[in-house]
């Protein structure tokens, strides 16, 4: 999993300077919610060919496989280094261990730094779970060293600024056509362990596989002119409209043609969005305004949005305690019909018909206030009380209208940050110890009984082993792990693929967990030789997930079966390189990515200024392609 940047702990707001005091105004440093700059490479990036010789000739012989055979060791305690145990290969969970209450699959972790404290973290009435088999040099010992340091915050941050403009000025890629003459070698060939029967996934899901499922690109637009690295959060996919955010507007768009149905100008750009849709086409966003001649805007306005029409149904906003600034927020969900947003300041909430304002944030004495929520079939909070540095941090399912807590989980004493990846089921994450040790923000997955606040399950995933993340400080921004039909589906970490007969030798696999023990459901689905698959999102019992493509192949989505884990393919990309190009310039982890009714829409989150007219020529705002 890749490393995202850490904000600092008060970033200084820019409205708080008056204009004309003589001290030069300077950008914020991120903080909750900023925009994360994408790193280089990772998920999305086009698989490089093979140095040598025909399609055919396998990658040359490296060290052995995930899941060699190594000498089997006794465990002498939590965090005590000892030799691993036999497994079996990588991404296939183990039987979970002969111990009531959960399961855990048994493999053990290969990376430098990482590693559990050396004393387990204790919580009165939570279930027993399995501890890792083993500690890696470098990982806590029985002085509780710790095994590894991450980068002082703000130099992570520029550096990943650097690499951020470097990648996005300097990669470029190629205006795709949407031409399609059929020699596409992807649809001839190798479906990366997909198939493509066509029908009904089963499931309950609503996505259906199509006859043919070779795609073409339907309509793509290019990047607009900006000066400056620029968010333009938010898409929205229904069945009537493609929406996506651009410079100071958010625009409508046919989902089968792509010619413009509405635009809505702005006086800022949408700085926050959530994913979630009312059953009757509403959404919500948050977006810039400058107070106070600042030259940066603060991220204070919040509405609501038809995404049929294009109207704006209301905009609301906060003032300060003192009434002199408005409150910024970091993030912004939709659940239940309630708008939420959170941040630095505490918590918000309006009615998402009418724009009625809940509540706002207010100040307890002990210090707590809601920094985040997490949204669809309900509405949950992550509430912090107390210091700053040592907070106590409590997971809140609430009664949407009143904000009243309906159940409360506490979560572990260390753990600063809280991330929620779903709301029904109940799914925390969260880096215990700071032991994840690759920035992904995720140590291990908690399952909650949204009802009373009970612990089901605690599920240990390892940075080295799993590719989900979360954003390191944000609340519900958690990508390539969905939770439904009672399980938690993570994907592996790309990996070589030992004896693959393609021509890159990696892949990886989707793995389940059972909600309720935490138990490893037996089975996985293999992304195929040369392929890498994450989840997108849930259908049905279904899971709907992207898989990038070896160099002379197509990128995919299929529906994965929840039960069987067998996947079907419902989409397949050209594999010309210049339609490649266009869509591996889309990453899983830092762009929208949606898909329904047999299309397949990327769009961008973050803008760059193009260093050349001919670079400006190749940036896309958005893309489409599709089956029919």
């Amino acid at each position: 999993m890749s490393q995202p940047p850490q904000p600092p702990q008060q970033p200084p707001r820019p409205e708080d300077t008056p204009a004309g005091s003589g001290a030069p105004q300077q950008p914020p440093a991120p903080g909750f919610g900023a925009p994360q700059q994408p790193p280089a490479g990772g998920f999305g990036t086009p698989t490089p060919p093979p140095p040598s010789g025909p399609p055919n000739t396998p990658p040359p012989a490296g060290p052995p496989a995930y899941g060699y055979p190594q000498a089997p060791g006794q465990q002498p305690g939590y965090g005590y280094p000892q030799t691993p145990p036999q497994q079996p290969g990588y991404g296939y969970p183990n039987q979970p261990p002969g111990q009531p209450g959960y399961g855990y699959p048994n493999q053990p972790p290969a990376q430098p730094g990482y590693g559990y404290p050396s004393q387990p973290p204790t919580q009165p009435a939570q279930p027993q779970y399995a501890q890792p088999p083993y500690t890696v040099p470098g990982a806590p010992g029985p002085g509780g060293q710790p095994g590894g340091k991450k980068p002082n915050t703000q130099l992570t941050i520029i550096i990943a600024a650097v690499v951020a403009v470097a990648l996005i000025v300097g990669g470029g890629l190629w205006y795709a056509s949407g031409k399609d003459d059929g020699k596409n070698d992807a649809q001839q060939g190798d479906t990366g362990g997909a198939k493509g029967t066509g029908g009904s996934t089963g499931g309950g899901g609503k996505e259906k596989a199509p006859a043919n499922t070779a795609a073409k690109v339907l309509f793509q637009t290019p990047q607009p002119k900006v000066t400056d690295l620029t968010a333009v959060h938010g898409s929205w996919l229904t069945d009537k409209v493609y929406v996506k955010a651009g410079v100071k507007e958010i625009a409508g768009y046919d989902p089968a043609k792509g010619t413009q149905l509405w635009k809505l100008p702005l006086t800022g750009n949408v700085c926050e969005s959530t994913p979630h849709v009312s059953a009757d086409g509403k959404t919500a966003f948050a977006f810039e305004t400058q107070e106070n001649g600042a030259k940066v805007g603060s991220c204070t306005e919040v509405a609501g949005l038809d995404l049929t029409t294009g109207k704006l149904l209301w905009q609301a906003d906060i003032k300060g305690a003192n009434g002199d600034r408005k409150t910024r927020f970091d993030e912004i969900t939709l659940g239940a019909g309630t708008v939420a947003a959170g941040g630095l300041d505490g918590g918000a909430a309006w009615d998402l018909a009418t724009g009625k304002e809940l509540w706002k944030p207010t100040t307890t004495a002990d210090q707590c206030k809601d920094v985040g929520y997490g949204g669809g079939d309900a509405l949950v909070a992550v509430r912090k009380c107390g210091d700053y540095d040592k907070p106590t941090i409590n997971v809140q399912n609430l009664d949407p209208k009143s904000g009243q807590p309906i159940s409360t989980y506490k979560m572990l004493p260390g753990i600063q940050y809280a991330h929620i990846v779903s709301t029904s089921p109940l799914v925390l994450a969260a880096d215990v110890g700071e032991s994840a040790g690759d920035g992904s923000g995720i140590s291990d997955f908690f399952s909650v009984d949204a009802k009373t606040g009970k612990l089901l399950a605690r599920i240990p995933v390892p940075g080295d082993k799993y590719a989900a993340d979360c954003d390191s400080t944000s609340v519900e921004k958690c990508t390539m792990v969905v939770a439904g039909n009672g399980k938690l589906y993570v994907p592996t970490e790309e990996h070589d693929n030992a004896g693959g007969s393609g021509s890159s030798g990696h892949t990886n696999e989707v793995v389940a967990f059972d909600l309720t023990t935490g138990a490893a459901v037996p089975g996985k689905a293999d992304a195929g030789d040369g392929y890498t698959m994450y989840p997108l999102r849930m259908d049905g019992k279904n899971v709907i997930a992207y898989k990038d493509a070896p160099y002379n192949k197509g990128t995919q989505v299929v529906s994965i079966d929840g039960g069987a884990l067998t996947s079907t393919l419902l989409l397949e990309n050209p594999a010309e390189r210049s339609v490649r190009d266009a869509i591996t310039s889309f990453s899983a982890k830092y762009s929208d990515i949606l898909y329904g009714n047999g299309r397949l829409y990327m769009g961008a989150t973050l803008l760059s200024k193009p260093y050349s007219d001919s670079d400006a020529a190749k940036k896309l705002l958005f893309m489409a392609t599709g089956t029919g």
